[in-house]
């Protein structure tokens, strides 16, 4: 497993809880929006993205909703729930904190940021 790999791995539900928390999106959306944002750095497949779905849904921090497409097809709709919106919270917070730890041992300043809120993962 690469060193993005296993990034990506211990960050899943964070990048998940991200995209829910800006919209509801079905699991193939959230994949093809993080390859969009990331410029196809990181990618999803379908046995790490869907048991991560399962899983934050029976943690409570999302849930699922069944809907039809035009063509008939029905496919399962996540949104954040308030429990998620509080594990976002404390993932970013969490990121940010190892972000200025590494960034301290390799010779950059680390990022400023406040304390409460949702702090902006820039990196």
């Amino acid at each position: 497993m690469s060193n993005t790999e296993q990034l990506v791995k211990g960050n899943t539900p964070m990048l998940i809880l991200s995209l829910l928390a800006e919209k509801p999106m079905h699991g193939y959306a959230i994949a093809k929006e993080i390859e969009r944002r990331t410029a196809d750095l990181l990618r999803f497949r379908e046995g790490t993205l869907y048991p991560t779905l399962h899983e934050m849904e029976q943690r409570g921090w999302i849930q699922g909703s069944w809907e039809t497409t035009d063509g008939g097809r029905e496919r399962k709709v996540y949104s954040i729930t308030p429990q998620g919106l509080q594990e976002l919270q404390r993932q970013q917070h969490a990121w940010q904190r190892f972000r200025n730890a590494v960034e301290a041992v390799i010779g950059r300043k680390p990022s400023q940021s406040s304390e409460g809120g949702i702090e902006p993962c820039t990196t």
